[in-house]
């Protein structure tokens, strides 16, 4: 992967996550020092869960490559997943799974990190695998395994890249923004024929280089003793020789002395898209913090000048987007629109500048620049809810600032940020400053593109001649060792598992109906919770579909007392978010919030559950938002193939069959007495109930509920039932057509049972090794053996409503086919049963890494929802691992002969017809059924 969600703007996130209050300290405590060989080491105690989490960052990202050679660093994260000298082939998921952990990684511009969280008796045997992957790694390299990482390298910029709407936007900008040689003129994820071209001699060489212990910083965080923990990390790092000598990077901002227009005709793009971006500084510089309170004020709110001119005024886009993006090198301020259907760029670009202009004319208050610090409170603690967080923010730390605790400077200069300095920063990198501008429109929409834009080089793929690097046969590749003071060969042994713990519920009535489930959670002073309303979707009329979603989205746009705006700025000077929202089967209200704030949240909730605006203007905007969402969606293959597969599943009689945002047809016809007639029918406390966790009481939490429970009054509510439709007996091909399409969106599957069903859990189970996990049958055939894909999985999904058992991937083109023949096989191969071995690795995968389950505020209302709208008993986690510790082999074959079905099954696939079509025939099912998605 070339940056995680959670590395996507790690470094941006330090500037918005950290502040300072008075009574309370915002820090992660730590521990730090530094072995012989250079490698920093970074402890970090937290006895909330019995987990423990390892992050290893080394100082090497994308900005390391040279030109011709890119996409290096990426490519080797990849690698160092396959073995070392002393872990087999495949064996670092399966080892880490096996022990009930989770493990991942991610290289971004500037940095590669790598990371476990296991319970806590698993720690010794990460730190083994961990330090072989350091120092006794680069003689695994074999000539097959790293021409197969190459082929899932280069599918994975497929699917994210090449495959996608504006998906070559920063390829252009970066090419536009920074000259030849400078480390940000190309991507993370690198070009394809540098991938292809590159050689085991080049990857070996990037590791000596960049690899070495002096380059690394090692974080054990959690259910840890530093004095037991520093001899295991002396035995298995310490005698890792240092090596590399990477000279220290300097800033390197970029400079414009002009600015660069560039256009490019997007074949899966459905709406225009303007990028403005302008060159900023590296991170850490005191300019990058009034930077991120500049892109908030410009575009954040309805207050945002962006939003009232472009949005509220101009009718020109349905949203608007700004940001700063620090690296460590450089910066970037970013304006970005997707233009309304019919909008030129070039009006879109004009009306840019005249909110530039607006907020020139209205400059900033000490009060817009409070509101954005309000926030900063709750978005530390929510960035330091899980161990892994606390693991990367120290990590990352100590890589760019030599200083776990730079937290306390970040503090420093994020509290110093004033008014004066929001328009200095304005001034200084933006007011009448050269910028890169690129619009990406439709194929056949050039008369959109900005004006004076030129041409961008941009080469793609022809989805019939996909590059592949073709795997040779390592034959016998004979691993040479490198000599070590310890055994390697031996995986330590493990200790007793820790004792999982279950969070105790609370459970209470409120006088009109409504029931609550609570759980104490006092480790961060936060409270999350939800009000749940039954219906959703269900409650939707066939003949317009999305009025649901309609009106949960207006219920957030004002109160009966409150505009819009003053609604917005409430729930901002709380620190707190508070959204509704619709889906299939339910509409939610959600807020995050300080503890203290709990009661003010409330408050607000019960205004705009009672007492809905219904503003026509806001109905408008929402109308134009969803629509343009419908649209764009169209673009990508997946959401296409999710959208078919629903309508094939439940035939045209079920209101699942269609999307619960509606369709274009459906959403223009509604009318805001359609969102009323909806409230006025649906919304009632005898179909809600509240769940919470967090830091409060139950004594408060009915307290603070009592005023809701004397102004709702109950009524009866009846939702709509469907018939679903006789199952399948036959499988059958369906194919949509998606002209170009680098990859083939494939989903196989047919209507099973619903989440009740008393063999739902244990059927999940039974699918633990087919296609539940990254060491599962599927994954390890299409991914890590064929390289044509970036993963794949199977599951069950029902919700109350019956719902698919399914197989879903994204493969090259090419493979379609053969991948569709690879998941039948395993399918019909899986109905015959698992080895011991298998049963028990699924059995441990799954029992041991309940000790992860309960450890956020998420995890824990998860566990409530299941007991609330599933109807489980508080028990059900322990009764679900007893259903887990019985499985024997004949029970998971019964299962599968009785829910695996290939023969019955759908085959779908979102691709290139032109192509592919004609080969599924040899599927063996039938010829393919050519389908269209309505928009």
């Amino acid at each position: 992967m070339t940056m995680k969600q959670f590395l996507l703007f790690p470094l941006i996130g330090l500037l918005l996550l950290f502040t300072a209050c008075d009574s309370t300290d915002l820090s992660i405590s730590y521990e730090k020092y530094e072995l012989e060989n250079g490698l920093d080491v970074v402890l970090h105690v937290d006895k909330s869960d019995p987990i423990t989490a390892v992050a290893i960052q080394y100082h090497v990202g994308s900005n390391r490559e040279k030109p011709g050679k890119t996409g290096f660093a990426h490519l080797f994260e990849h690698m160092l997943f396959q073995e070392s000298e002393n872990v087999p082939q495949d064996q670092y998921f399966a080892k880490i799974q096996n022990a009930g952990g989770t493990l991942n990684g991610g290289t971004w511009t500037d940095g590669t990190i790598y990371y476990e969280v296991v319970p806590r008796n698993a720690l010794e045997m990460v730190l083994w695998m961990e330090s072989d992957r350091m120092g006794y790694f680069v003689n695994t390299i074999t000539p097959a395994a790293f021409a197969n990482q190459q082929n899932v390298v280069t599918n994975e910029k497929r699917q994210r890249v090449d495959n996608n709407a504006y998906g070559h936007r920063n390829y252009v900008i970066g090419k536009a923004l920074y000259p030849e040689g400078h480390p940000y003129n190309w991507q993370v994820i690198g070009v394809v024929e540098d991938i292809n071209n590159a050689t085991v001699g080049d990857v070996k060489e990037f590791y000596e280089e960049y690899y070495g212990p002096n380059n690394a910083t090692l974080v054990v965080a959690g259910d840890i003793d530093p004095e037991e923990v520093k001899p295991l990390i002396e035995r298995y790092f310490a005698e890792i020789e240092p090596h590399g000598d990477p000279e220290p990077m300097e800033p390197m901002p970029a400079e414009l002395d002009e600015t660069k227009k560039l256009y490019h005709e997007d074949n899966f793009a459905r709406a225009p898209m303007l990028t403005m971006v302008w060159p900023t500084v590296e991170e850490g510089h005191d300019d990058a913090y009034a930077l991120e309170y500049l892109a908030h004020m410009l575009s954040v709110g309805k207050k945002a000048p962006l939003y009232k001119v472009l949005v509220k005024e101009k009718n020109y886009t349905s949203s608007v987007s700004a940001y700063n993006y620090a690296k460590e090198l450089a910066g970037e301020f970013y304006v970005n629109i997707t233009a309304n259907q019919g909008v030129s760029l070039d009006d879109v670009e004009e009306g840019v500048f005249e909110a530039l202009e607006k907020f020139e004319e209205e400059g900033v208050s000490d009060r817009d620049v409070e509101r954005v610090k309000a926030k900063l409170e709750t978005r530390f603690y929510n960035g330091i809810a899980s161990l892994i967080d606390k693991a990367f923010n120290l990590a990352m730390s100590n890589t760019f600032n030599n200083d776990p605790g730079y937290i306390e400077t970040d503090l420093a200069k994020l509290t110093a940020v004033s008014k004066e300095d929001v328009m200095r920063v304005y001034e200084k990198y933006i007011q009448d400053k050269h910028y890169v501008a690129t619009s990406f429109v439709p194929k056949g929409e050039m008369d959109k593109i900005a004006e004076g834009s030129e041409k961008a080089d941009i080469v793609e793929e022809d989805p019939s001649d996909a590059a592949r690097v073709e795997v040779p046969e390592d034959g016998d590749y004979e691993i040479k060792k490198t000599p070590s003071k310890i055994d390697r060969s031996k995986e330590p042994e493990k200790g007793p598992m820790p004792e999982v713990k279950v969070p105790e519920v609370w459970q209470s009535d409120l006088a009109n109906g409504i029931k609550i489930y609570g759980v104490e959670h006092d480790e961060l002073p936060l409270v999350n919770y939800e009000l749940i309303l039954r219906g959703g979707h269900l409650g939707d009329r066939f003949e317009k579909p999305g009025v649901a979603y309609l009106t949960a989205s207006l219920m957030n746009e004002g109160t009966k007392d409150r505009t819009p705006e003053e609604l917005e700025e409430a729930i901002d000077f709380l620190g707190a978010s508070i959204h509704i929202r619709s889906g299939r089967e339910t509409i939610l209200v959600k807020v995050n919030t300080l503890a203290r704030n709990f009661e003010k949240t409330l408050e607000l909730v019960e205004e705009m559950l009672l007492e809905p605006r219904w503003d026509e203007e806001q109905f408008e905007l929402a109308k134009t938002r969803t629509v343009n969402s419908i649209k764009r969606s169209r673009a990508d293959a997946n959401t296409v193939a999710s959208i078919t597969f629903n309508k094939l599943l439940y035939g045209d009689d079920h209101i699942f069959s269609i999307p619960n945002v509606g369709t274009v047809e459906s959403v223009e016809s509604i009318t805001i007495d359609d969102l009323k007639a909806y409230y006025e029918k649906y919304f009632s406390p005898s179909v809600a109930s509240f769940e919470i966790v967090g830091a409060v009481r139950p004594l408060r939490v009915q307290r603070a509920l009592q005023s809701l429970a004397g102004n709702w009054e109950a009524k009866e509510v009846a939702l709509p039932e469907y018939e679903l439709p006789e199952p399948r007996d036959e499988a059958g091909v369906y194919f949509v057509d998606m002209p170009g399409a680098k990859q083939s969106a494939l989903r196989v599957g047919y209507l099973c049972m619903d989440r009740c069903h008393e063999d739902f859990y244990p059927a999940t189970v039974m699918n633990y090794k087919l296609g539940g996990a990254f060491a599962s049958n599927i994954n390890m055939m299409l991914r890590e053996e064929k390289g044509y894909t970036y993963g794949a999985r199977s599951g069950f999904s029902g919700t109350k409503t019956p719902g698919p058992f399914y197989a879903s991937t994204s493969v090259v083109t090419d493979a379609t086919l053969e991948s569709f023949e690879i998941i039948r096989d395993l399918m019909k191969e899986y109905r015959d049963g698992i080895s011991e071995a298998e049963l028990e690795f699924t059995k441990n995968a799954i029992l041991k890494s309940n000790t992860r389950k309960y450890e956020t505020m998420d995890n824990i209302l998860n566990m409530l929802w299941m007991i609330d709208y599933y109807g489980k008993p508080t028990d059900y986690p322990e009764r679900q691992e007893a259903i887990v510790r019985n499985m024997t082999l004949d029970t998971h074959r019964e299962l599968a002969k009785k829910y695996v079905l290939p023969g019955k099954m759908i085959y779908l696939a979102v691709g290139d017809a032109e192509s592919q079509l004609h080969q599924l025939e040899d599927l063996g099912y039938g010829k393919p059924v050519l389908l269209e998605v309505d928009e």
